[in-house]
Parts: C-alpha cells; sequence; structure tokens
C-alpha cells in the first residue's frame, strides 16, 4: 500500500492542490496552496503533474510514517527535515524505506512548509480539487494523528537539474503591488495617498482565508453606508470598518459587502504573504512599481 501514516499533525496541516477555480457562482472559494511557487518546486523535484496534491503544513511542521518506500520532497519556509532521527535534506528529493517517519520541523522563517510525495497524494477530490478549503469545508479534512493518506502510482523520474531550482525566502518586509479597486472613489483623497506612504503589520489573526493588518493609519471613508454583497477575487484589498486593509487569500468568501480599494495581482507577492509572519511590515505600492 503506498500510503503515509500521520504520526504528528502538526498545528494545521492540510492537504493542497492548484485549487478548484471556476466555482465562484457556485459559492465555493478556488481555494489551494497559498505559496504556488513552493508548491509547484516540491512537485517538480519529484516529476510529478503540477496539480498534484502536497502537505501543507503552518509553523510547527508535521510527522509522517511510510507505510512503503516512498520518495518526498519539503519546500517552503526553511526547516528541519529528518529521516528516522537522521539529517535530511530540505529543498531536494528525500527517499524513505517502509516504515521509516519523517520529521518536518517547525519554520525556522516563513509560516507555511510543503511536503510532497513522488505520485502526489491520492485523496478523494471534491469540484476537481483534492484542496480542503478552511472557509467551506470541503475536501479531505484536516490532518489528524493516524490518519492514513493514500499515495498515488510515481510517474517519470524528475528532469535532471529540477534540484537545483529555487524560490524567494520569506520575506523581511511584505511589499505588494495594488492595483486600484472597483471601491476606490469610496475613500478620502488623503487616505488613498497615505496608503502609499503607510506601514502596517501583519496581524495574528492573519490565516488561509485573508492577511490583515495592523498598526497602520486606518483608511477614511469618504461616503457613509455599506455596499450589497459584490463578487470578490483573489487578491482584493477589502477595507473593513476599522479601516484596516485585509488581503484576501486562496480560501477567500466569494462575495463581500465591504469596499475594495485595490488588488494584489497573483503571483510572488500573494506567495511571499503565504509566509509573511505576524509582525511582518506590509507596504502597498503601485502595481507597476515592483
Amino acid at each position: 500500500m503506498r500510503a503515509l501514516e500521520v504520526v504528528r499533525p502538526g498545528a494545521l496541516t492540510t492537504v493542497q492542490d492548484q485549487g478548484r477555480p471556476g466555482h465562484a457562482h457556485l459559492g465555493v472559494p478556488r481555494s489551494g496552496a497559498l505559496d504556488t511557487a513552493a508548491h509547484a518546486l516540491a512537485n517538480r523535484l519529484l516529476g510529478n503533474p503540477a496539480q498534484a496534491a502536497a502537505l501543507e503544513t503552518t509553523l510547527d511542521g508535521v510527522a509522517l510514517r511510510a507505510l512503503s518506500p516512498l520518495t518526498v520532497a519539503v519546500t517552503g519556509a526553511p526547516c528541519a527535515v529528518r529521516v528516522s532521527g537522521r539529517p535530511a535534506a530540505w529543498g531536494a528529493p528525500v527517499r524513505l524505506r517502509a516504515g521509516a517517519e519523517l520529521e518536518v520541523g517547525r519554520a525556522e522563517s516563513g509560516v507555511r512548509s510543503y511536503v510532497a510525495v513522488r505520485g502526489g497524494l491520492a485523496v478523494p477530490p471534491v469540484l476537481g480539487s483534492r484542496s480542503r478549503d478552511l472557509l467551506s469545508g470541503l475536501g479531505p479534512p484536516v490532518l489528524t494523528g493516524g490518519m492514513v493518506l493514500p499515495v498515488g502510482a510515481p510517474g517519470p523520474d524528475p528532469a535532471r537539474g529540477a534540484d537545483e531550482l529555487g524560490v524567494p525566502g520569506p520575506p523581511a518586509e511584505l511589499v505588494l503591488p495594488l492595483r486600484p479597486g472597483p471601491r476606490a472613489d469610496w475613500f478620502e483623497p488623503a487616505s488613498l495617498a497615505a496608503l502609499w506612504r503607510a506601514v502596517y503589520r501583519v496581524s495574528p489573526a492573519s490565516n488561509r482565508i485573508g492577511l490583515r493588518t495592523e498598526a497602520g493609519p486606518a483608511l477614511a471613508r469618504s461616503r457613509p453606508g455599506e455596499l450589497p454583497s459584490e463578487g470578490m477575487v483573489l487578491g482584493a484589498v477589502q477595507v473593513p470598518p476599522d479601516g484596516l486593509p485585509v488581503v484576501f487569500l486562496a480560501d477567500h468568501p466569494v462575495t463581500g459587502g465591504y469596499p475594495v480599494i485595490g488588488v494584489v495581482p497573483p503571483g510572488p507577492a500573494l506567495d511571499a504573504a503565504a509566509q509573511a509572519r505576524p509582525g511582518t511590515a506590509v507596504r502597498f505600492v503601485g502595481a507597476g512599481a515592483v
């Protein structure tokens, strides 16, 4: 049986692939790996298709037991990797014998590590994806001790040189390019001008749904009242009544009633947001500035 058994589930470890876009009209978020580059690298190191499902850990890693010979790779937030107590490589393929225990340690920087296995995790898909969506509850459950994760059949060997690829490290400062949003006119011109000079901090209340900010200037509205709920997209920057921006991430709701002041384009900036720890400085810049 090609499978992994969960020995230590970690604080929040979920199965993630590239998500389930295209279902917003049904009220279903896209979900998927928050750090898309790290997820893709883990799969490429193993010769997996880019959409193969892997594990996304949060801060304190995970421990797994191989129930058959398997090959794994750990990317994302740098962390110690051990196999049956012995140090092993981070960011490179690692072979596991049947019965070997893989220990993915606490993130040394950043937030989320990715654990891929050759063949991909073969949990049942829901609406075409194996991702866990924390907002809607779709997809495989959050990992618990004793859970057995089936592994798919291995594909071809990884391409030569794949283990030499790298991804940016976790950000010391999170710089988010911002395109003007549909409700920028709901804010005072002085607030819009202040936004480009402001330094916020990542709030501990951030999660897979959104990156919340704190410690920066509240953005003042130019008009009272609330909007009817309207569609939301990945990277939308909502401003709730407290005036502090919230950046929507993979598990974001598909509708919302707070005004969207701008949108952070998908790509490296949102990958970096996935690795920004609470207290990290956050700045917004024009989308053409980075």
